[in-house]
């Protein structure tokens, strides 16, 4: 049976989060913090990480660490536990001597308390032999993406490039960035009867054991994996990382005791992921009234020799405009740096910022408002796949967008308004996202007394409001009230889900709880007798004949102050077409995240790499810059009234990730209305204008 879309009552209403007591009252528990659950005192574990970027351990001396008040043992390459399978090397730690970047896991300190492992970890001396190293992509060689073969450039795209009235021809960079999220990285682990379980600040439990178990050489019903809260991901936590590894081999060697790893702030900038820096190199040829012919998007960005994860940045570039002839391509250049890993809107953030600026210097090029080209260039049928789009609705975002902005009063010229001391200036930038969804995912429904139900899936709420709108979907699909639903979440001995990422949590749990839903009821009527069940897998739902992608449009006021260069903006508007939104209030909040998030890559973040050592310099949040308070002010987020029941049985598609998609364009887009100057490389800072 297929999910049939459902009636909406809860779905589309503003419901209070189902945890908001939880959380504001401090009784919600993450990773570290389940001490309740667990009997025995637990062991802290700290880890010693490399100084060097490639090389080999030629001696660990833990002799002074272990002589230290409290620690208990110090593990490393000849003494750690070893695992079945080493495939994966990042995860593969401490299996033997080499080092393939700095800051990898050496050595893993286990201690009666937090500050014993500390101590005791500066205490551990680590013989490395260094050896030549490539840490920056400038100048590295580059290739396709492993498995993949490059587009050619052909002659008819070179013919219409050539011939084209008007061209863009510019390159576009994004820095390293880091996604930092309030919780750091942390598990909680223990071995007890064969078996291990970890309370894990993950985006998806049963990720976590489909890769940990067959390394560790278990059974994946011999490994639970916990997460009921976590403090924010943005897609870092989606993805295992080495400390998860190094928890479960501490656990091993603790004889029953639960082991404590929480991974430092700085720990953060190598171990857990980050967005690799992009570059964008863009030509587009276009008539002389704007309408694109010809479009080539290649996009590079680094990867690492222990596993390969390239950011895609020219795939929103495949189906984003009109064109007669286009090429995308994505290079990589394979380096000895941290393995880089999912960020919000991965490939989607860094490439539509090139695109969306590219197509701020066409609309310049050819003396048109930014808007009309976009409106312009809006094609009928998906460019990349052929297929019709369904409720492609930018050009009513922009429209809209530019209603409520007051675009019309814009003067068309950069550098014509001064206010004081200030220039001020206004863009945009389209924002797109897929609808995401994931097959696989099963739900469990069961009656309990008094018309009660409870609602089972192992999905995991990493704050974004996932329980809430899971309660809001499953009252839906069974008829009855959110109070009269019972949901459990973010446990692996619950039925399988896939990721809390790609925006396609909503879509794809509640594509599986509709279906359980509907053929309980099929079953066990609307009246069922307490203890009835019914468990069904979603293994698909969106309608394959259509492409089915959100859109939306993104409004920025700058002004920078003419004598220091300090920028400020204002302003910040985006108008998005996902669908039904479920639930107003944490979609709204995903929205403006996302925009915070975005206008935060546009002026602030910027992780920088030493290219002597190969570590990121900015391993803090002192020298790594977010976007704070005193940052965001008049701050605005609105939805189309739309429905999608191709994309959902909801009627929703997903709105994780959008609202960071455009962002950085608009703001820049902005600036060069302001000041006419063109920044094409984030983040833009007070020096590019003066």
């Amino acid at each position: 049976m297929t999910a049939r879309p459902i009636s909406a009552h809860s779905v589309g209403t503003p419901v209070e989060r189902v945890d908001g007591h939880e959380k504001v009252t401090g009784r919600a528990r993450y990773a570290v913090e389940h001490d309740a659950a667990l009997s025995g005192t637990p062991i802290h574990v700290w880890l010693v990480t490399s100084t060097v970027a490639k090389g080999r351990v030629l001696a660990v001396d833990a002799a002074e660490a272990l002589a230290h008040e409290g620690v208990m043992a110090v593990l490393d390459h000849t003494s750690a536990p070893r695992l079945a399978d080493t495939e994966d090397r990042e995860l593969a730690i401490l299996q033997d001597d080499r080092i393939s970047f700095r800051g990898q896991i050496v050595g893993v300190v286990l201690a009666e308390t937090l500050e014993a492992a500390r101590e005791g970890a500066r205490l551990v001396r680590v013989e490395q032999h260094e050896e030549p190293a490539e840490v920056i992509l400038e100048g590295a060689e580059t290739r396709p993406p492993e498995g993949e073969d490059e587009e050619p450039v052909t002659d008819d795209l070179e013919r219409a490039l050539a011939t084209a009235a008007v061209h863009v021809n510019a390159r576009y960079t994004t820095p390293h960035e880091h996604n930092n999220p309030m919780e750091p990285h942390a598990v909680t682990a223990v071995w007890r009867d064969g078996r291990l379980t970890m309370y894990d600040s993950t985006q998806s439990v049963h990720g976590v054991v489909s890769s940990l178990a067959p390394m560790l050489g278990l059974e994946s019903d011999k490994m639970r994996v916990v997460a009921p809260y976590i403090g924010g991901g943005f897609g870092s936590k989606g993805l295992p990382h080495a400390h998860e590894m190094a928890a479960a081999l501490a656990a091993l060697h603790a004889d029953g005791r639960p082991v404590k790893l929480t991974v430092t702030r700085q720990q953060m900038f190598a171990l857990t992921g980050y967005r690799s820096q992009t570059v964008s190199d863009i030509r587009i040829g276009a008539e002389a009234d704007g309408r694109i012919l010809a479009l080539e998007h290649v996009s590079t960005s680094q990867a690492s020799t222990v596993k390969e994860f390239v950011e895609q940045a020219s795939v929103p570039s495949q189906m984003m405009y009109a064109g007669m002839h286009r090429r995308t391509s994505d290079r990589v250049a394979t380096l000895d740096v941290a393995v880089p890993s999912w960020m919000r809107a991965p490939g989607e953030m860094p490439g539509m910022y090139a695109l969306e600026v590219a197509m701020d210097e066409l609309a310049e090029a050819v003396d048109v408002d930014p808007i009309e080209l976009r409106m312009r260039n809006d094609p009928e049928v998906d460019p990349d796949t052929g297929k019709p789009f369904h409720r492609r609705r930018l050009v009513d975002c922009l429209r809209r967008g530019a209603e409520l902005f007051g675009w019309a009063d814009r003067p068309a010229a950069p550098q014509s308004t001064l206010d004081g001391d200030w220039w001020v200036g206004t863009g945009v930038a389209a924002s797109t996202y897929p609808a995401q969804f994931f097959p696989g995912n099963t739900a469990r429904v069961t009656a309990l007394d008094e018309g009660r139900y409870a609602v089972a899936i192992g999905a995991v709420d990493l704050g974004t409001g996932a329980r809430t709108v899971l309660t809001q979907i499953s009252a839906d699909a069974l008829g009855v009230v959110p109070a009269d639903i019972d949901l459990s979440i973010g446990d692996t001995d619950l039925p399988h889900a896939t990721v809390a990422g790609g925006s396609s949590g909503t879509s794809s749990w509640g594509t599986a709880i509709t279906q359980a839903a509907q053929e309980f009821r099929a079953q066990h009527g609307d009246r069922p007798s307490p203890g009835m069940e019914t468990t069904a897998t979603a293994e698909e739902y969106p309608d394959e004949d259509h492409a089915l992608h959100s859109f939306g449009a993104v409004f920025a006021e700058a002004r920078v102050h003419r004598w220091t260069g300090e920028i400020r903006v204002p302003r910040l508007l985006g108008v998005y077409s996902v669908g039904r939104v479920v639930n107003p209030v944490t979609g709204r909040s995903q929205f403006l995240g996302g925009l915070v998030m975005g206008l935060s890559a546009a002026l602030f973040e910027e992780g920088v790499r030493d290219p002597r050592f190969g570590h990121v310099v900015t391993q803090d949040l002192a020298t790594y810059h977010v976007a704070a308070h005193a940052d965001v002010r008049d701050l605005r987020a609105e939805w189309l009234d739309d429905t999608d029941e191709k994309a959902s049985p909801m009627g929703s598609r997903g709105i994780g990730e959008i609202g960071i998609v455009g962002t950085p364009a608009a703001v820049v887009n902005a600036l060069h209305h302001a000041t006419g100057v063109r920044v094409r490389d984030l983040p833009a800072t007070c020096d590019l204008f003066l």
